[in-house]
């Protein structure tokens, strides 16, 4: 029981040093588990509510249009649980200018269902349910009336979908129309789209950059009053997807086996069978207008040849007349009556002689010269409508197979949808920053749990000693120190799990829902992996414990009740140093030899400090990269500063418009496509790195052959090289070529997937041709995955036999000269001139996106990362006060019969805080010496774990963070003295000189 009492007042007595334990330990609990806590029960909320709105786990897109055909086709896939085909229509409308709005037909089928937040769900024709971004922007309400107008391009397929029939109409065959809807429109709810979960009353603008929307507005439509049998897409479910979460590799795999499997077969089928599809409906309307031409030429020349008929009776009854004329005058002065007698009938006549007479008749009558070249010029007339039409319907057969262009495909899962995206990849980027700073803190730590109950034990040295002398077992007296130690952590760990699992993720939580709206979000405990963080901290701390008590107790009761004999003399190196040592102080030369005799002291104050100062430069070096993300990409990289790209067909028409508008300085024609790039793990070395494996979807941009010179005036081309610790090797600017031999990846793309110059990867381009080809180069990118590419080398990879997965590629046959459907182009004016501009060409029904690098630049943010590095700072700043805290009184506790002795030799109380602060200014500023380096050092390794689809952190930290970092710590040691300046003072000398240490 005495022990028991002894051992509870030994724990009393080191109160300091269990706070400084426990603040450690919950400073490093509540970073293990909050920042991952909030991260989860976002990822959590956001699934289940995905789950209950039904979000397709696959989307098939279509430039053609989508049939009944392409949906029992894709009914029949093995692994698709629902199919819902969709129908879509773009609007036009007026509010404070030209909007437009897809207006999107609610499915019956349960996928992709918006979620009600205000009125009800509409369910009569003409009733839509609008977002609450539109609700703010029309300042229109429950209740309000719209009328919008259907676009010139009508639907989603309308450019692509309708051919040109021979009588000029736009439908895509016989039967399949595109989609209709109402156009006077009355609001009767206010919706969530599951598709694109950005906050409207928040910031959600700041990560427009990722934004894929091609409309406005999105609103949204029951069947009624839709009409058209033509789908715009489908949408499917995955069997066995929903039991996953969404964000999980699991789910990837379970959606990935589908869109392979409609990759591999149906897709391919379904391309040809709906060309061929439009090409029969063409050929059908050719020959519908062939046979109704035929019918009207047959009815004109039935009315011809009946008026002709006619007009020959007419002029046979006057020749008739005249030849029985002619015979009676005859038979008058003839000079028999037989010949009379003969004469009296109608003489029969030869056919020469009849149109002989009938053209003398004929010329003699004007009217019936008139009505003769009447007949023979409808009929010249009509011999040349015939010719003209038969000619024009066999241009028409002959431009048919042409002027349809080959129907593509586009197999999309969850990951192609931008608001996803754009939350997976904010979400990941934090909880791989969680994942990593609590490693620091654990070492921290560590080191400070080593130096505090080291110092506890030999502070108990004797007493150790009198129990081992007296019987007690050495386990138990370990057990003092740790049960203290332990139970420093449990109630810290305790804390941590508080902060972790409620504080830091109720603050995460509300940053991400300034950034999206995510219904059903609660707080949810991890038992597991909550036990898990504080036995990582309890087995860290007592494992330093351990290791004191045994340092300690390996030696006999006796000489541990025995006084520890001072450490032997010695010289320090600056002692030999004679210039700067002989121009030193008592004071200085005091501060000197305590400071680098004692190397445990020195080091881990320096570690300490160090470890404190490298976390916040870290989390400010994180900082500083983000921000200028924007401007390095938008500014230094893109020297354009417009980038438009149109549909195919209106490439010529948005050329035009945009070299008309007279504000392009200097311009490049290319052509853009999305596709992806594929790195296959073989371990054979032709990928980046050995075993790698991943997808990138990139944005492949070809360069016409006789103008790749000109790709280095618009963008800045430098190869990059890999670094380590999140550094890279940049080469000069213009040193690098596009040629024939291989394409150029961005550094995002090839940082993500480990592809370096030399590597092999699989290209797929716009049409879904895949090929494999040669990395000629890395360039240096940061935001985006652009592959550039050679016409001729695009040509060798996409149009070849050679080319992979020659089932989807082209023949010969169609191999067609490549469109050049985009324009890079510098233009004149301020920032704001070009920005505005931009806006108004996309106004423009050529061009289908117009992007301003001013405005990129300027809108480009990251606040979600800012406001977790503002946490992690916090966190770390916390932890630095702790550590200065926990080593000042460390140091104070080791000396106090020294400063008893400096007080009986006459010292002031302000002269003992010199005396003993000026040692922990000193250490603290070598500290900060090392860990502004460390700082950055760890920086880097940190944003390699932030491997974010297409952005590539570059580290840069500005001169301003490494002052910040400096002064902070600082600032922490001078707050650190106010506290540890009352306990000098209360340093009794003559009490302190009698105890023995």
């Amino acid at each position: 029981m005495a022990f028991v009492k002894d051992m509870l007042r030994m724990w009393a007595h080191s109160w300091k040093r269990f706070i400084s334990i426990a603040m450690i330990t919950l400073l490093g609990v509540a970073v293990l588990t909050g920042i991952y806590a909030g991260c989860r029960d976002a990822f959590r909320s956001t699934d289940r509510f995905f789950d209950a709105q039904g979000l397709h786990d696959v989307q098939v897109l279509s430039t053609a249009g989508l049939s009944n055909g392409d949906i029992a086709a894709l009914r029949k896939v093995n692994g698709v649980a629902k199919v819902q085909a969709e129908r879509s229509q773009e609007v036009t409308f007026d509010l404070d200018g030209r909007k437009s709005a897809t207006m999107q037909e609610i499915g019956t089928n349960g996928i992709d269902q918006p979620y009600l937040q205000e009125g009800r769900m509409p369910k009569k024709a003409g009733e839509i349910a609008v977002t609450r971004k539109f609700i703010r922007d029309s300042g229109k309400r429950i209740g309000s009336r719209l009328t919008v107008t259907p676009e010139s391009a009508s639907s989603d397929t309308s450019d692509t979908n309708d051919t040109n029939g021979a009588d000029g109409t736009n439908e895509t065959n016989g039967t399949d129309e595109a989609p209709s809807f109402p156009t006077k429109l009355t609001i009767v709810g206010v919706v969530l789209d599951p598709q694109n979960l950005s906050n409207p009353d928040g910031y959600s603008a700041m990560t427009s950059f990722r934004s894929t929307a091609t409309t406005d507005y999105t609103f949204f439509a029951p069947s009624d009053g839709v009409t058209g049998t033509l789908y715009t897409s489908a949408t499917l479910l995955v069997k066995g997807a929903a039991a996953e979460s969404t964000f999980d590799e699991s789910y990837e795999n379970t959606v990935k086996q589908v869109t392979d499997r409609i990759d591999g077969t149906v897709k391919t089928d379904r391309q040809k069978a709906r060309r061929q599809e439009l090409l029969d409906a063409g050929n059908k309307k050719i020959a519908d207008a062939r046979a109704e031409a035929d019918k009207k030429f047959a009815d004109a020349q039935s009315q011809i040849d009946a008026n002709r008929q006619q007009f020959n009776q007419q002029v046979d009854q006057i020749v008739s007349m005249q030849a029985g004329a002619a015979a009676a005058g005859a038979a008058a002065n003839g000079a028999n009556a037989g010949a009379a007698a003969a004469g009296a009938t109608t003489p029969q006549l030869d056919e020469t002689t009849r149109e002989t007479m009938r053209e003398t008749i004929i010329a003699a009558s004007p009217e019936l010269t008139q009505a003769k070249q009447q007949l023979d010029q409808a009929q010249s007339q009509l011999n040349e409508q015939k010719a003209s039409t038969e000619q024009t319907l066999k241009t028409k057969e002959n431009e048919l197979k042409t002027s349809i262009p080959q129907v593509r495909w586009y197999v999309q899962d969850r990951q192609s949808l931008g608001g996803f995206s754009a939350l997976k990849s904010d979400l990941d980027s934090i909880q791989s920053l969680g994942n990593a700073f609590p490693i620091v803190f654990l070492l921290v730590a560590v080191m400070m749990s080593l130096t505090a109950m080291a110092r506890m034990v030999e502070e108990d040295r004797s007493l150790i000693g009198t129990y081992v002398g007296l019987g007690y077992g050495r386990l138990a007296v370990a057990s003092r120190y740790l049960l203290f130690a332990l139970l420093a952590c449990l109630i810290g760990g305790g804390l941590g799990l508080i902060a972790g699992f409620l504080g830091i993720p109720a603050f995460l939580l509300v940053v991400l829902q300034g950034m999206y709206v995510m219904p059903g979000l609660r707080l949810e405990y991890d038992w597991l992996y909550g036990s898990l963080g504080i036995a990582l901290f309890v087995v860290g701390v007592l494992a330093a414990t351990i290791y004191a008590c045994v340092q300690e107790m390996r030696q006999t009761p006796a000489a541990l009740m025995r006084p520890k004999a001072p450490r032997a003399g010695s010289r320090i190196l600056l002692e030999r140093i004679r210039p700067v040592w002989n121009r030193m102080g008592f004071l200085g030369k005091v501060t000197a030899r305590n400071i680098f005799r004692f190397k445990s002291r020195l080091i881990m104050t320096v570690g300490g400090v160090a470890g404190c100062t490298a976390l916040i430069v870290c989390g400010l070096a994180i900082n500083d990269t983000v921000a200028d993300l924007g401007i390095k990409q938008y500014r230094d990289i893109y020297q354009y500063d417009l980038m438009v790209v149109s549909d195919d067909s209106d490439a010529s028409a948005m050329r035009t418009k945009v070299v008309s508008d007279g504000r392009v300085t200097s311009s490049l024609d290319v052509r853009i496509e999305s596709g992806d790039l594929t790195v296959a793990g073989s371990g054979d070395g032709d990928s980046g790195k050995a075993g790698s494996s991943g997808s990138e979807s990139i944005q492949l941009v070809a360069v016409p052959e006789k103008h790749l010179s000109d790709l280095g005036e618009m963008v800045t081309l430098q190869p990059v090289s890999s670094g380590i610790l999140g550094t890279s090797g940049v080469g000069k600017t213009g040193s690098l070529k596009l040629d024939d031999d291989g394409v150029i990846v961005a550094q995002s793309a090839a940082s993500a997937l480990g592809v370096k110059a030399g590597s092999k990867v699989r290209l797929t381009n716009g049409d879904g041709v895949q090929a494999t080809a040669k990395v000629s180069a890395v360039n240096r990118n940061l935001i985006g995955s652009d592959v550039y590419v050679s016409e001729t080398y695009y040509a060798k990879l996409f149009d070849s036999k050679d080319a992979k997965n020659t089932k989807n590629s082209k023949s010969s046959e169609d191999s067609e000269a490549l469109t050049w459907n985009a324009m890079l182009a510098k233009l004149s004016g301020s920032d704001t001139s070009q920005t505005d501009y931009a806006e108004s060409l996309e106004e423009d029904s050529s061009v289908m996106k117009a992007v301003s690098c001013a405005h990129m630049a300027d809108s480009f943010k990251f606040d979600l990362m800012g406001a977790v590095v503002a946490l992690i700072v916090a966190l770390a700043g916390g932890l630095a006060l702790v550590v200065l805290f926990t080593l000042a009184n460390t140091n104070v506790s080791e000396r106090v019969r020294e400063m008893a002795t400096l007080k009986v030799l006459g010292f002031f109380d302000r002269e003992v805080h010199h005396y003993v602060n000026r040692e922990m200014m000193i250490l603290t500023v070598m500290g900060v010496i090392l860990g502004l380096p460390l700082g950055r050092l760890v920086g880097g390794m940190l944003t390699m774990a932030l491997n974010m689809p297409s952005l590539y952190f570059e580290v840069e930290v500005k001169p301003l963070s490494y002052v910040i970092a400096a002064v902070a710590t600082m600032a922490f040691a001078l707050l650190v003295q106010l506290f540890v300046n009352p306990v000098l003072d209360r340093i009794d000398p003559i009490s302190s000189l009698k105890s023995v240490e």
